[in-house]
């Protein structure tokens, strides 16, 4: 069996505020988050919502982007596509434009240091107004490493009211990736396909519940952001053992790995060995199907499959 953390990975499914280092939490003046199954949706973004407070100023915002990046190296992640709630906490210390802006001097500084090529995506909860949303866009549309944006946080709340804001993300050219399949069913699918224009489903764990929805999403080669770990830290599957992923990979489904920032990035591909007995050229596979995924430039997903074939075929 091939060292796991050698295999050259691309993320694509990662919150960058839910990868705050517990020593860094300390230091800001919180408590890392207690280990195990939340009860409840509601108390993990409680939880998050304590830790996205502590940050406050530039060199915050800074610093977690370049421990983001010497992380993620460490993980074997040579791409990564970091989701960040920009205009959330824009709004919260009074610098619309600062959150972003020190996060991406921090990706800089990351990829220069550890050799992580990072590029962003901004999300936006489903709870709160469009106006946030439209703050969103406005950001997305102004920096170059952002990629696009979407919609996360509970799906129970409906995409509807945002639709003429992520037509117009659409229309600029902004690629789009919402949550949805997550704890909600193939409902939430439809509407992030149709209204959303989703390129990619930030995790679709409950795609199989609807036939047709599969069929569709497998015939249009959607890939499904799928963080297996996180899902079970949620509580939406039992355990890992009883995760859908061998189902969604059978079906025909274009499945990615990812992390949701609740786990290290290896560390979920070696479960995928040690509770699904994946081979190495299963997680050979599961590491194209993220590269092919992702938004990177065409040079950057050629590199990264040559690292994945040299990896691959070494003795």
């Amino acid at each position: 069996m091939k060292d796991v953390r050698s295999l050259p990975k691309a993320h694509l499914h990662v919150h960058l505020e839910s990868t705050v280092r517990p020593e860094t939490v300390r230091e800001l003046g919180g408590t890392p988050g207690r280990g195990g199954v939340f009860r409840t949706f509601r108390e993990f973004a409680d939880q998050r919502a304590r830790v996205r407070e502590l940050l406050r100023t530039a060199e915050h915002f800074r610093r977690v982007a370049v421990e983001f990046c010497a992380d993620e190296a460490a993980q074997g992640t040579r791409y990564a596509e970091v989701t960040f709630t920009a205009a959330s906490h824009g709004e919260r210390v009074g610098e619309p434009e600062m959150p972003l802006e020190a996060v991406l001097d921090g990706l800089d500084e990351g990829r220069a240091r550890y050799g992580v090529e990072c590029r962003v995506l901004l999300d936006h909860s489903r709870r709160q107004p469009v106006e946030r949303l439209w703050r969103t866009y406005k950001l997305a549309t102004r920096y170059d490493n952002v990629l696009g944006m979407g919609l996360a946080g509970d799906e129970s709340h409906p995409l509807a009211p945002f639709a003429e804001v992520l037509d117009a993300a659409r229309d600029a050219g902004l690629r789009l990736v919402h949550h949805a399949g997550e704890a909600a069913g193939a409902a939430s699918i439809r509407e992030a396909l149709d209204l959303g224009h989703a390129e990619r489903l930030g995790h679709g764990i409950r795609i199989l519940d609807d036939d047709s929805m599969a069929a569709e999403v497998r015939g249009r080669g959607i890939p499904l952001e799928v963080c297996p770990t996180s899902n079970v830290l949620l509580g939406l599957v039992p355990s890992l053992a009883e995760h859908p992923l061998p189902r969604l990979r059978a079906a025909g489904l274009t499945v990615t790995i990812n992390t949701d920032g609740e786990t290290a990035l290896a560390d979920e591909y070696a479960r995928l060995r040690d509770v699904f007995g994946c081979t190495d050229d299963d997680l050979a596979e599961l590491a194209r199907a993220s590269i092919d995924a992702s938004f990177a430039p065409d040079e950057v997903k050629a590199e990264l499959r040559a690292g994945v074939h040299a990896w691959a075929t070494a003795p």
